[in-house]
């Protein structure tokens, strides 16, 4: 069941589904490598390549999740939300204003999430984050 109806609410629930400083940096490799793909495909007119982008993109994305932050994938729920933003975060990050939305959403630099956010964010399973060594109080 989708929680989220509105970008607006989805997206301090996507960063801190991608709370570690890791986590960032393999999406931000593969959202990197799937615009060098899709541009690769543009100018050479290499049209099958058009189908590594998806791929490029998400495999770094998709192992992070796994073995980095252990969570499932915004992007099976919300796939449109997840692939904005990945690029929103991606944007944010090169541009240097990634910081305060962190912030916003209760993430500290380490990873880790403030406690008052901490209450009402679970991992998959219903398991808190606070059992998992995630909430600094």
């Amino acid at each position: 069941m989708r929680e989220h109806t509105r970008f607006e609410s989805f997206w301090p629930f996507y960063l801190r589904e991608h709370a570690r400083p890791a986590t960032r940096n393999w999406h931000y490799v593969g959202s990197t490598l799937a615009l060098i793909v899709l541009l690769a495909a543009l100018v050479t007119q290499t049209w099958w390549l058009l189908l590594a982008v998806p791929v490029s993109g998400y495999f770094f994305a998709w192992v992070s999740h796994a073995f980095v932050e252990r969570n499932k994938p915004a992007t099976f729920t919300y796939p449109l939300w997840s692939l904005i933003g990945d690029y929103r975060m991606y944007g944010l990050f090169l541009m240097g204003k990634l910081g305060p939305e962190l912030e916003k959403a209760g993430i500290n630099p380490d990873g880790t999430l403030n406690a008052e956010h901490a209450c009402s964010f679970r991992l998959p399973g219903s398991a808190s984050l606070a059992r998992h060594g995630r909430v600094q109080h």
